[in-house]
């Protein structure tokens, strides 16, 4: 990623360097490449020729949207602190042929603006697409106003729209480009830009609506989506490490779901266990609860993420140790599934 970042360094009124530590919104963006990458590849849309306008509601620096606001000014809207509004002049403006992008924090865009991305989106097919950013939990010290633990399950219920929750920035962006013509509207979910890097750019198994195997495990199989892949990763290096059979499935696209990975990961696997930066109700676990149960499949299954609570307020990395959504947490909670005798041995 060629980006001149110059400008996002903080300086003072004399043109020097701020000290580091310096409260200063826009260098925040050299910690969340995750964020200046979404800039740059929303840019890259337009240069290839895409009729993409993007649309913000009052923010810039704290979406990555600085990068795209300086390379085309002219598919750029800012439409001030009014969320519901954007999403409104989005559905308008995908009537003339336009391909909007709204952008946002999750909280407030899928939760605020329900209604009108049920009733002036999906309802009437509009190809807009929603990118919550600041899922979960990750926005940690702003609390519960500010936390986006519904918002899954919230589109998901949503007729006629797709559900991605990418685990990094590449991925995020080749399933931008993947989902660029799709005629109906796509909620990209995503964390705070600064998720460890799963992919590597040109990764062929980055593809709309299938999953992605990182191996098969005997005894469990981790479904996991969006920011918990990476961690859900860790620990199946750790669970392997003590002699455990462990498989890890990305499913980024949870709308429509890859039924055939979660049958043959069933068939594979004696017990499953999803991991969601999420409320365990109505959201990747529930998603695939309603698989098994669809296609008459017995397997055990463990949901592990918030349970049905509003998260504390704190640091993001604290929180994830609190509710086990790291590494090691996805891990003991794994052991204890293990080991609590609901897994069958010839269960299949």
């Amino acid at each position: 990623m060629n980006l001149n970042t110059d400008s996002l360094v903080p300086r003072g009124a004399d043109g020097q360097p701020l000290a580091e530590g310096s409260w200063h919104i826009p260098s925040m963006l050299l910690k969340s490449p995750g964020l200046l990458a979404l800039g740059e590849q929303l840019g890259a849309l337009v240069d290839d020729g895409e009729p993409v306008v993007v649309l913000t509601p009052d923010l810039s620096y704290s979406n990555g949207l600085w990068a795209f606001r300086e390379r085309h000014p002219d598919r750029y809207l800012q439409l001030g602190v009014s969320e519901q509004n954007s999403v409104s002049v989005a559905a308008g403006l995908a009537t003339t042929g336009l391909r909007p992008y709204v952008t946002g924090f999750a909280s407030f865009l899928a939760l605020l603006c329900c209604e009108q991305i049920r009733t002036d989106i999906a309802y009437t097919q509009q190809p807009v697409r929603l990118i919550g950013h600041h899922s979960g939990i990750t926005f940690g010290f702003y609390g519960t106003s500010h936390h986006a633990t519904e918002d899954i399950a919230i589109m998901r219920s949503i007729a006629n729209m797709t559900v991605v929750a990418p685990a990094d920035h590449v991925a995020m962006g080749a399933l931008l480009k993947a989902y660029a013509d799709h005629p109906l509207p796509v909620y990209f979910r995503m964390g705070r830009g600064r998720e460890p890097l799963v992919y590597e750019p040109g990764d062929e198994r980055i593809r709309p609506g299938r999953a992605i195997v990182h191996g098969t495990g005997d005894d469990l199989t981790i479904i996991a989506t969006g920011t918990t892949v990476h961690p859900s990763l860790v620990a199946a290096q750790e669970l392997r490490a003590e002699g455990h059979s462990v498989g890890v499935i990305d499913l980024h696209t949870i709308k429509p779901l890859d039924v055939a990975a979660i049958r043959a990961a069933a068939g594979q696997s004696r017990a499953l266990m999803t991991v969601e930066e999420h409320n365990v109700h109505g959201g990747l676990g529930g998603a695939v609860a309603e698989t098994l149960t669809d296609h008459g499949i017995g397997v055990p299954l463990l949901r592990h993420g918030i349970r049905d609570e509003y998260a504390l307020i704190g640091p993001p990395t604290h929180l994830y140790r609190h509710y086990r959504l790291d590494g090691p947490g996805i891990a003991e909670e794994a052991r204890l599934f293990l080991k609590s005798g609901r897994i069958a041995a010839d269960v299949r």
